[in-house]
């Protein structure tokens, strides 16, 4: 009988973390799962939960583990947690965990947009630790998400909060593009990274097979609600972005939004051999309401 593959998700409370780990416990794959706060456990997990990722805490309970999914990330700054201190030092800190404990694989969500060119301090600090994993010696696959989709990730949330509001509010023309993919999908294919030898030493587009305008997904998304759309002024927006902590959308969370940022779907089509889930058609159905 094969050996069970075991496998360490750091992040454990977030949105891709949660469908990732009930997807790996479903396939009965032995689960590490690691989170600063306390959370669910499911079958075939082991939990654990420190505040600063203690080295002492984690090296004995992931020691040898088959690959590591690194699913930490802040998309907006504080006083208290900034880009470099969560997105980069973090990261530096769980590749020397990898070494130490004889991991030999790591998984990695970047984001799409991230390269050496960019000026956008969040896209820097991702780059930072792309560096990071790419220069530590590990196999690795690095993803670059576009926005990730489900009936919980943070952008649906807002989104059904503006329904209920009775307005959904679009910065600018809204003619900027966006790339969605399905979490359903998504988690496939990081299961399959985690294991499979074709994903080695890779830097890939996590996006969807179509390109849509953030017009049109909001028009999609609340059809059939009675939802006024509303655009606002793009200044006025970033101007709430930074005097308002409680603003929609946050300064970073504008810049990739208008960045119509786009990514090779065909590539990730063919490596992953996958059918994927169709954004509009989800849409279109109310699936994602």
């Amino acid at each position: 009988m094969a050996k069970s593959k075991k496998i360490v998700v750091t992040g454990a409370r977030g949105f891709i973390a949660k469908h990732l780990r009930n997807y790996l416990s479903e396939n009965n794959i032995d689960l590490i799962s690691i989170s600063r706060n306390d959370f669910k456990q499911f079958k075939n997990e082991s939990m654990i939960v420190s505040e600063n990722y203690d080295e002492n805490i984690l090296l004995p309970k992931i020691k040898d583990s088959d690959a590591l999914i690194h699913l930490v990330g802040i998309g907006n700054q504080s006083v208290n947690n900034d880009y470099n201190m969560i997105n980069v030092e973090l990261t530096k800190h769980i590749v020397n965990l990898c070494k130490k404990t004889k991991i030999k694989k790591i998984v990695y969500t970047s984001g799409l947009g991230v390269s050496s060119n960019t000026s956008l301090g969040y896209f820097i600090s991702k780059y930072n630790a792309e560096k990071i994993i790419i220069n530590s010696g590990l196999n690795f696959t690095i993803f670059r998400p576009s926005y990730i989709v489900g009936k919980d990730d943070h952008f649906t949330k807002y989104l059904k909060k503006q329904i209920k509001t009775g307005e959904i509010k679009i910065p600018g023309s809204g003619n900027y593009s966006i790339q969605p993919i399905y979490i359903d999908d998504v988690i496939q294919i990081i299961s399959q990274s985690a294991i499979q030898p074709k994903f080695k030493n890779r830097i890939i587009d996590l996006v969807g097979p179509k390109n849509i305008t953030f017009k049109q997904y909001v028009k999609l998304f609340s059809k059939g609600t009675k939802t006024n759309i509303k655009k606002i002024d793009l200044e006025d927006a970033y101007r709430d972005a930074i005097t308002n902590p409680k603003s929609d959308f946050g300064i970073d969370d504008l810049n990739i939004l208008i960045g119509d940022f786009r990514g090779n779907h065909e590539k990730l089509r063919k490596l992953t051999k996958m059918k994927f889930h169709s954004i509009v058609e989800l849409l279109e159905s109310g699936r994602l309401l």
